[in-house]
């Protein structure tokens, strides 16, 4: 369609990816939709799991805050909530790999605020 030959068109895929390589690996997984497939469970681990440890983190600040802790430690895990429910957010829009690290900061804080109980 355009005169453009095949080794011209792998040129403009190699300049948007990195390399030849990695747009014939991208040409090869993608048999049948797999990669799509594997995009939309990643969102959904990732979402999940930013929503499950939020409300891990709620349960937690509403307890320690309602047991007699200082309010340094329910702040730590309401905080960590909060970075948890960010990490869904980016999770559900595709950005797993920054749902990860956001997901790992926010478990470090409410671990953070255990250590001050």
């Amino acid at each position: 369609m355009g005169g453009k030959s095949g080794a011209a068109e792998n040129g403009e895929d190699a300049e948007r990816t990195g390399s030849p390589e990695s747009a014939e690996a991208f040409e090869e997984a993608d048999g049948g939709g797999l990669l799509v497939e594997r995009a939309r469970r990643a969102r959904w681990a990732a979402a999940g799991t930013g929503i499950a440890l939020a409300l891990a983190g709620v349960a937690a600040a509403l307890l320690r805050a309602v047991g007699g802790a200082p309010a340094l430690v329910a702040t730590a895990y309401a905080g960590g909530a909060a970075v948890c429910a960010l990490a869904a957010v980016l999770g559900a829009r595709g950005r797993t790999r920054r749902a990860l690290w956001t997901t790992i900061a926010g478990v470090m804080v409410m671990a953070l605020g255990d250590q001050f109980d």
